[in-house]
């Protein structure tokens, strides 16, 4: 898989791309990154034609409902000159599978490689491109972090949430494998609910062993899916923005 160049520009202006959980299920994550944007000196725009980036579909193998909508999402996000997702899988999506699903219809690939040069997540702004440094003085917090497959085996990051993690008071205790997939995979959380769940609860257990207050992820599927399965557990499980915003309000 060839490495999507990154390009930033210096205009302060950025679009959220929300992400259906994020919508239709914890909002309150979306919220949280709009402030953390405006905090780090940032004019959010939000295009109310957005819809699902497809993923679903394509993960199911309805790529023509995929491709429909990865050019629905191209069309609206490339007027701008820059796009945050609060979901390392749908940043994931857009960056690494929509060049590939469009390449049959070369002007519509070349479109999605544009969009893949400017689409970023979350942390990986804030860190690379923002250089956002908040400010206060923060206690210390007890926390470890899940990372999510799309985000560190197909974009490589993982350094990123847990420098911001840090900067607010973080003291971060990593789990024996931080990167052991949570169980969620999209739809094979529903088709194989006896596997996934009995993934969730190993990961859950190498947390509580990490011996923190907060299991950390910076992926809507991966929080949910956690979340539930966390009833009679000391641990909470947060969003990455959510975390952030609090602490540094």
């Amino acid at each position: 898989m060839e490495e999507v160049e990154l390009k930033m520009t210096q205009s302060k202006r950025v679009a959220l791309c929300v992400t259906c959980l994020v919508d239709q299920v914890v909002p309150e994550i979306g919220v949280a990154t709009v402030q953390l944007l405006r905090r780090a000196g940032y004019e959010v725009e939000f295009p109310e034609a957005q819809t699902c980036c497809g993923q679903p579909f394509f993960n199911s193998g309805f790529r023509e409902q995929a491709t429909d909508l990865a050019k629905r999402t191209v069309e609206i996000f490339e007027p701008f000159e820059a796009v945050v997702l609060p979901s390392g899988s749908c940043a994931a999506m857009i960056r690494v599978e929509y060049p590939h699903l469009l390449e049959e219809w070369p002007e519509w690939q070349h479109r999605a490689e544009e969009l893949a040069a400017k689409t970023y997540e979350l942390s990986e702004f804030l860190v690379n491109y923002a250089d956002w440094i908040p400010r206060g003085d923060f206690e210390e917090i007890r926390l470890t972090y899940h990372d999510s497959c799309h985000m560190c085996r197909l974009l490589g990051l993982r350094d990123e949430p847990r420098q911001l993690l840090e900067r607010v008071g973080g003291r971060i205790s990593e789990m024996s494998e931080s990167d052991r997939c949570c169980g969620f995979g999209g739809l094979f959380s529903v088709r194989m609910p006896e596997v996934s769940n009995a993934m969730t609860a190993e990961k859950l257990h190498q947390a509580c062993d990490a011996g923190v207050e907060a299991l950390v992820t910076s992926d809507p599927g991966c929080l949910t899916q956690m979340r539930g399965l966390t009833e009679g557990s000391s641990i909470k499980v947060e969003h990455i923005a959510t975390v952030l915003e609090e602490v540094t309000r």
